[in-house]
């Protein structure tokens, strides 16, 4: 039968889709599913965490300049270490070699004049893409030639020019005397070409930040009210790349160290703790590692001849006389690590091979005195009148200074006044912000002549420091720490204004770098050491204030090395001791706990500390 053309075609279709409707429905069996094309993954895979490693300090407080003594902190050099280049390194004996990861080379290329030629490596660039180049060596250089407060300049005065060559890359340094030291320079190098155009230049540029870095690792985040900083790989980085992705740092003091390691919230603490944290650091776990990190920084208390009341010897020796220094070391160390370190000589720190002490081995300062103190102050034709002592109807009065309410140095300076206080010394306590103290109350003019009694007078109305609580630089260069903290210098200032050349005011040409400090400062009386004629304005030429023209020729051979270590500290020790500038008290110590936690942490060469190997620091499993 035929259908007539197919025109019933619909009509059956739709009766067959129908009885397949109502057998599927009678079916316990479901249909399979019906499918067009594959269908893609939905689904992200999982974000990894970032390996990260958390370190307890024992402050994150701004002020990350390396190269000033008032930025001295833990956390200061662990910043410099882990975003700052070197041309050398210390190794894990300490001895200096040539940081491969930013050089090519550095040797000495000529005797007379004595020039070192540097090498740079060509991809080696700050994070922002500038290179790393001459006008970095420049900067620094002329910087620590002309500022003051920075850490053991002496070296990079020997600088007489610094040439460029090779499109920047080849840095030629001249120097005016043979520098065996030469090692030491060029540590820590800073962008210039950001540095000398930043708000605060020199001083200012890194109290919060780093503008660029040319290090493994770069700072993601800086919260001082949360008191963390957060410092993640550097991707610029040309080098060997960090293992971790992130380290922390965290503020935290004894009781929140021990907490953390308990809880396993940071991997390792650092920071300077009293003795009961100590032990209770040790008592965490018994996978807790402790070991003891000794500082470049000895803590002294600096007798200023060029202040106005210190400026005779006798006077000096008999305020030394009256200080219980044990009282002083306990009170700054409080059986931490530092309590180890006593130091008992002028220029090489406790943790130096070889050290030994060459303080006096009977009477101040080793022992306090106050029989000899007395006679001493008579000696000066001071008179003890109502419980004060008291000269040509002034009383002996002292200001005492530390850098802010930075410890140890505030309580240390409180200690000392208690003493001086209680044997009819009038006393000062003054706390000036550490920028201020070292750039420039310690270096601020003096007048030789300005006294009503003619004694030196501080210029334009600065106050005065006669007896200070600082760090004292310690370089791995012994002679380089004798010259930077004792030296001499032979220019005099003859204006009011105390000023220095600032490097961020010029030579940013890469160019010849040959400014100098023009300073000096006496030991003695002005008609003792030239007279007032021979100098009526100086500026402190070191921190103390001190310079012996006597002295300063043994200085000069020493860091040119005519002179060796051994020869000339055996005449410049005693020397130190008998003019009692500097009493130094203890070397500066962390303590390091580390946990299980993480891997490859130690503490590190001698100097320098932990933060040196955290390129290769990874997260160990718990």
């Amino acid at each position: 039968m035929r259908t007539n053309g197919g025109r019933n075609t619909p009509w059956l279709v739709a009766l067959v889709l129908a009885l397949v409707g109502v057998l599927a429905a009678c079916s316990n069996t479901p249909p399979p599913p019906v499918v067009s094309s594959p269908v893609a993954e939905t689904s992200e895979p999982p974000v990894e965490t970032p390996s990260r490693i958390v370190a307890m300090v024992d402050d994150i407080v701004g002020g990350y300049n390396p190269h000033l003594l008032a930025d001295v902190s833990t956390v200061t050099t662990a910043l410099s270490q882990l975003l700052l280049p070197s041309v050398f390194r210390a190794n894990e004996e300490g001895e200096l070699e040539l940081d491969d990861s930013l050089m090519e080379s550095a040797e000495v290329t000529s005797e007379d004049p004595f020039t070192v030629t540097y090498r740079i490596r060509p991809d080696a660039s700050w994070s922002d893409g500038a290179p790393i180049a001459v006008e970095d060596f420049s900067y620094l250089a002329n910087a620590m030639k002309t500022q003051p407060g920075v850490v053991n300049p002496a070296g990079y005065e020997l600088i007489s020019s610094i040439e460029p060559g090779e499109g920047g890359k080849l840095v030629r340094v001249t120097f005016s005397e043979p520098y065996p030291g030469w090692r030491t320079l060029f540590s820590n190098l800073l962008p210039a070409h950001l540095m000398k155009d930043a708000p605060g230049g020199w001083r200012g540029a890194l109290s919060e930040s780093f503008p660029a870095y040319g290090g493994p690792f770069g700072i993601k985040t800086i919260d001082i009210a949360r008191g963390e900083i957060v410092l993640e790989r550097n991707e610029r980085y040309w080098e060997k790349p960090a293992a971790v992705d992130r380290l922390v740092l965290q503020r935290a003091d004894g009781p929140g160290m021990v907490s953390a390691l308990r809880s396993g919230s940071a991997q390792f603490a650092l920071g300077s703790v009293n003795g009961d944290t100590r032990k209770l650091l040790a008592d965490v776990s018994e996978d807790i590692g402790l070991s003891t990190v000794a500082h470049p920084y000895v803590v002294d208390v600096v007798l200023r001849p060029i202040g106005p009341a210190l400026v005779e010897d006798e006077v000096r020796q008999a305020v030394a006389a009256l200080l219980d220094r044990d009282a002083l070391i306990d009170e700054g160390t409080r059986g931490g690590d530092s309590a180890d370190l006593r130091a008992g000589a002028q220029v090489l720190p406790p943790s130096e091979p070889g050290y030994k002490h060459t303080i006096p081995g009977s009477g101040p300062p080793l022992e306090r005195n106050a029989k000899k103190a007395y006679k001493l102050l008579a000696e000066a034709g001071y008179e003890r009148e109502a419980g004060s002592w008291v000269r040509d109807g002034r009383t002996l009065s002292l200001v005492v200074a530390s850098p802010g309410q930075k410890q140890p140095y505030a309580r240390i300076a409180a200690k000392l006044a208690e003493q001086l206080i209680a044997e009819g010394i009038e006393v000062n306590v003054v706390h000036p912000p550490a920028q201020e103290l070292f750039g420039s109350a310690l270096s601020a003019t003096v007048d030789l002549d300005g006294g009503a009694h003619g004694e030196p007078a501080p210029v334009n109305g600065q106050v005065g420091i006669d007896i200070a609580v600082v760090p004292r630089a310690v370089s791995v260069d012994p002679a380089t720490t004798l010259a930077s903290w004792f030296g001499c210098d032979a220019g005099t200032q003859d204006d009011d204004s105390g000023r220095t050349q600032d490097p961020d005011s010029g030579n940013d040409d890469a160019g010849k770098t040959d400014g100098k400090r023009e300073t000096a400062g006496p030991t003695t009386k002005p008609s003792e050491s030239g007279g007032a004629a021979a100098a009526k304005r100086v500026v402190p030429t070191n921190t103390a204030g001190f310079c012996d023209p006597e002295l300063q020729s043994v200085i000069d051979s020493m860091l040119t090395g005519e002179t060796s270590l051994r020869q000339g500290l055996a005449k410049v020790e005693p020397e130190l001791w008998d003019h009692m500038v500097s009493i130094p008290l203890f070397q500066l110590a962390d303590t390091l706990a580390v946990g299980s936690g993480v891997s490859g942490v130690t503490a590190g060469p001698p100097l320098v500390g932990p933060f040196s190997s955290a390129v290769n620091w990874t997260r160990a499993p718990r």
